[in-house]
Parts: C-alpha cells; structure tokens; sequence
C-alpha cells in the first residue's frame, strides 16, 4: 500500500489535538509531566504482593534479535575471559584476580527501549515545536536524556489484546483501536485510569523470537483515527508500552500512511513510547490473578544526545 499523493501527516491531523507549549517553551518531556507524585503513590498502591516482572527483551542474542527493517541486530564480543588468560593476552590482577569483559554495540532503536520525543517528526518540526535541525549531529532538544532523568514511574495497566480476542498472537496487520482498549479492560475487569501507563500486548515479540513472522513485518496494532488520539490526549496517558517493534500497525489501512501514531501521539501529545517489551510471562500470570494492575516503573539508559536508550522495565503486583 502506498499513501496516495494528496495526503499527507500535515492533511490528516490538521484538526488533531496538540499539547506544543502546554508545559512550557523548553519542556522535553511532554505527557510524563502527568506522572506527578499523587500517580506514582497510585501506582505504588496497586502493588499488593511484591512480585515482580521484569519485560526487557534479551539483546545480542545468538539467533539475531528481531529489529525493524533498516536496522541489524545488536552485537556482542568478549574481550576479556578465561581463554585471554590461558594464552597470555592477559595476565591476572596484583594478588590473582582475573575478569571477563565484553563490549555490545547496537541501535537505540532496538530491543526493549524507549523513544525520545523528538525520534520522528514532519514538517521539521520535532515535539514542542523544536525545530529539527536540532538533531543534526545528536539530538540537542526533545533526545532521551531528559526522560531518563525523569524515570517513568506510576500505575501500569496491562491490556492483552491477543488472549482477549482468543489468539496466542494478533496476524500481521491486525488493527485494534481504543474502544477495543476499552473492551479488553472490561473483559478484564481493571478500570483505564486517567495518567494510567498503558501496557498493550499483542503477542508479537513472542511470535517473533518463535520466527513464525517471516520477513514481512507489518506489525498488529492500533490504528489511527481522530477520535483515538482525542482519547488519548483526554485520558492524559503518559507513556503508551506494547509487545511490538514500533507501538503501532506499520501502515495506517485508509491512507497508507506510515507509523502515523508517532506522529499524533508522540510528535504532537508527547506520549513516550516504549517498544518491544516482553510481555508474555506478565500476562499469563494476570490471567491466572485476574488482576492486570501494578507498580511500573522504567528508565531508559543516559544516551547523551540519543534518539533512545535501552531499558528493561519493571512491573510489580
């Protein structure tokens, strides 16, 4: 599918709500500014019995960890190990101590991690207005160092989409959209809270460590309309969390346009999205409890001037 030539991102959220300027000239932050003290004394309430879940990915994985297309898998090396000592490469510390020493390179963009608010736009304009020239050379306004400053830390929601709709995984470009969001917490029996994090699973991180994807991936997910967003931006989410390499279905289907969410949620509400995180052993576990509620809380890594930082977040119920 290819976006015809009339339309456009600028075209199709012209009447889209936008929160440039709402807290401030200058604020890199965006929808974490909802996460204030009273939510993170929410969350920490939802946490009823101390177990605790940790949804990172494993990176640098011997079979190629799954990444969006454009991008290659992160690398390890061991620098340091025994074999160095056996051979004379190294020789051990002042009273015998010897180490091991590895080094990972990857993207940003890979494995678990969270977007910075300026990581895509159009018209040049990043989050807030800044203009995109800024990310010339590194991102010097709307990177991810000042969401990980901050942390992410208040009430998660988790809302499994796949189980919901009887599947172990949603198929490539299956669309949901907020009222199913809204179903799936009745079914569930867990109420969407204004300033909830919302943790979306589709069971595709699971389908694509199995390889049972192929090479085509145009990602399940929500799928954009104006009402979506204005739900969005009324229920004041924070941070949007979901099992898939881009929070979103590849292709909006009317249009053919393309992650259209980054652009009316993340470039225009200042949501920080949080991609790829495993969420199959936390769901299985919730519907077990039936509870889909707890503590959530993550910090990207301190990439000076990055597009993202790797993390691995914690939810505790």
């Amino acid at each position: 599918m290819r976006a015809t030539d009339a339309m456009t991102l600028n075209r199709l959220l012209a009447d889209a709500p936008n929160r440039w300027g709402h807290w401030g000239a200058d604020d890199e932050i965006g929808a974490l500014n909802y996460l204030t003290s009273d939510e993170v004394k929410r969350g920490l309430s939802a946490a009823r019995d101390g177990r605790t879940f940790t949804l990172g990915v494993p990176i640098a994985t011997h079979e190629g960890d799954p990444v969006f297309p454009g991008r290659w898998p992160a690398k390890h090396f061991m620098v340091a190990d025994k074999a160095g000592f056996v051979n004379g490469h190294w020789q051990p510390l002042a009273g015998g101590l010897e180490f091991a020493d590895d080094y990972v390179t990857g993207f940003a963009q890979a494995g678990t991690h969270c977007d910075a608010l300026g990581h895509m736009w159009f018209d040049d304009k990043l989050w807030n207005g800044f203009p995109a020239s800024s990310t010339n050379g590194g991102m010097t306004r709307a990177g991810i160092m000042p969401i990980a400053e901050r942390g992410i830390v208040g009430r998660g929601v988790l809302l499994d989409v796949a189980r919901f709709r009887g599947k172990p995984a949603l198929e490539r470009a299956e669309t949901f959209t907020h009222h199913d969001l809204m179903e799936c917490a009745r079914a569930q029996g867990v109420d969407i809270l204004p300033r909830s994090i919302l943790l979306v699973r589709t069971g595709w991180v699971g389908a694509l460590a199995a390889g049972s994807v192929g090479d085509d991936y145009w990602e399940p997910g929500l799928t954009f309309s104006l009402e979506l967003v204005r739900w969005f931006d009324e229920m004041q989410i924070p941070n949007l969390v979901t099992d898939t390499l881009a929070n979103e279905t590849t292709y909006e289907p009317k249009t053919g346009l393309m992650l259209v969410l980054h652009a009316a949620l993340m470039r225009n509400l200042g949501i920080v999205f949080t991609e790829m995180a495993s969420l199959d052993a936390l769901a299985a576990d919730c519907a077990e409890d039936r509870r889909y509620e707890g503590f959530y809380c993550v910090s990207p890594a301190k990439v000076s001037k990055g597009t993202g930082g790797s993390a691995n977040p914690v939810f505790i119920k």
